[in-house]
């Protein structure tokens, strides 16, 4: 089905959420027509991608006959009703496996569902899928021993980034109409750049992870959220605002009202501009595209600085962000390993600073450690809020480089990419992710175009704390003259 959009021949499967809700609303396509035509693109191009690896098509045909049979009758279920709908398997779904890749999960099937699929669901999404993860959700591509691998639509031989590559690569391809993943380490945005699609990290405690968890997990994890990822800005917000607020324990006492965007022109905007860092040098064909989107901004009358900064140490913070990243990602080590690590951890030298000897320093660190550490975070989000009175935000890269080839040897500090031409470790790209993921403000992904490589790219934007309405904004604008996603080959 090809459908007119602004004299463009533009396909229904590449079309935004919010599209697709209209063209129901407007009854220019059924439910559950829509359905079936996001399945049949489903069984054409899935197995050469594998980005779905779980399936709920009977119950989403049934959801689906529903929504048509209300939408005759005058009921609208939400802004999204209709929309088909995966998520990823790292979110329970009642009935459905959550398993986060690791078999000894294989079996477990979820009795409920998280908040953000209720809320979803109220929405009006037609859920009928579940996508892709790494094994425990950690490491920038997507394979586990379950599912196999997921490749990136536009490279079948490269990454389409992780955890949420199975979510960003479907999106890409047009296998579904919107999605929800998590990121605690670039997990939401590093695919979406990878994959040329849209991303937002919430502000921390924004959206509930309640469901989105390791079977019988309930505490909220320091760093980590849980956010949607669009072929659109406004999708971001739109299902942003369906997500946020407080869950069940905090809802007798407490609203959340995100603070709406009051800028109408990209001339308006205050932005400070970050092409790279000597942290986490990045790669030159990916940079000519951070800086073609600063040159844009320019001429459309934003305010650009390339030296303002907090007044923060980068270096000590993504210091900062290691430490507290690896208390929450070694806590579930089995004794055996935790003590192997002390022992490690005690014979390393006291000038021993790589990512390693951080790594064994952090999964073994005294709670007073971590006290210590979580107030220099305090110091250094406050840091931040003074430079966001004078700032709008910060637009920065979102990793070294675009899309690099699958590489599933040994362990994730031990492989590299190529950065201008010289061996980076994979990991190095952290600084990228935790220099907002630290310090709890919501960063936003948008596609910006391709490299001289012809793969996708994305430019990062950092707002304020509660603030996120302001960047998927300042996307949005910026997607009216730069362009926003845009097809991979070959999925027509």
């Amino acid at each position: 089905r090809v459908l007119e959009q602004g004299g463009l021949v533009s396909m229904l499967h590449y079309l935004t959420a919010i599209q697709l809700a209209k063209k129901v609303r407007d009854r220019e396509v059924g439910c559950v027509e829509l359905l079936e035509h996001f399945l049949d693109r489903c069984r054409r191009y899935n197995d050469s991608i594998n980005a779905i690896i779980v399936w709920n098509t009977e119950a989403a045909r049934i959801r689906a006959e529903a929504a048509d049979v209300a939408l005759a009758k005058g009921e609208i279920w939400g802004p999204l009703h209709g929309v088909p709908m995966t998520i990823k398997e790292s979110y329970d779904v009642c009935g459905l496996p959550t398993t986060w890749g690791v078999p000894e999960y294989k079996t477990h099937v979820a009795q409920t569902n998280a908040v953000v699929v209720d809320r979803m669901l109220k929405a009006g999404v037609v859920l009928f899928g579940k996508t892709n993860v790494p094994l425990l959700l950690g490491d920038w591509q997507t394979f586990n021993e379950i599912y196999g691998t997921t490749s990136n639509p536009w490279d079948l031989e490269r990454v389409p980034g992780g955890s949420s590559g199975g979510s960003a690569a479907a999106l890409s391809a047009g296998l579904t109409g919107i999605e929800s993943g998590s990121d605690i380490g670039g997990s939401i945005r590093n695919p979406a750049h990878y994959c040329g699609v849209y991303g937002h990290k919430p502000t921390w405690g924004v959206v509930p992870v309640r469901g989105q968890a390791l079977p019988g997990d309930l505490a909220h994890t320091d760093i980590a959220v849980v956010g949607p990822l669009a072929r659109g800005a406004g999708d971001l917000a739109l299902a942003l605002e369906c997500m946020a607020g407080s869950d069940d324990l905090e809802s007798d006492g407490w609203k959340l009202d995100l603070v709406k965007p009051i800028k109408r022109r990209l001339s308006e905007f205050r932005v400070a501009v970050m092409l790279s860092d000597d942290n986490c040098p990045v790669d030159g064909e990916y940079g000519d595209q951070v800086q073609h989107v600063v040159d844009v901004m320019a001429k459309n009358g934003v305010i650009v600085s390339d030296r303002a900064r907090p007044d923060i140490d980068l270096a000590r913070s993504h210091g900062v962000y290691l430490q507290l990243l690896r208390a929450v990602t070694t806590a579930i080590q089995p004794l055996d390993c935790f003590e192997e690590n002390r022992r490690k951890s005690a014979a390393l030298k006291p000038g021993d600073d790589d990512y390693v000897a951080r790594n064994l320093r952090a999964s073994v660190q005294y709670h007073r450690d971590w006290m210590s550490v979580n107030e220099e975070r305090a110091k250094m989000r406050w840091r931040w809020h003074e430079f966001f009175q004078d700032w709008d935000l910060l637009l920065c890269p979102v990793a070294s480089s675009a899309a690099f080839v699958h590489d599933q040897q040994g362990d994730r500090p031990d492989r590299v990419i190529d950065v201008n031409g010289k061996p980076q470790c994979t990991m190095d790209q952290l600084f990228w992710a935790g220099m907002s993921s630290v310090v709890y403000l919501p960063s936003t992904v948008a596609p910006v175009g391709c490299t001289k490589s012809q793969l996708p790219v994305g430019v990062q934007m950092v707002g304020p704390s509660m603030h996120d309405l302001r960047i998927i904004d300042f996307a949005r604008l910026l997607t009216n003259e730069i362009g926003g996603f845009q097809p991979p080959p070959g999925y027509a």
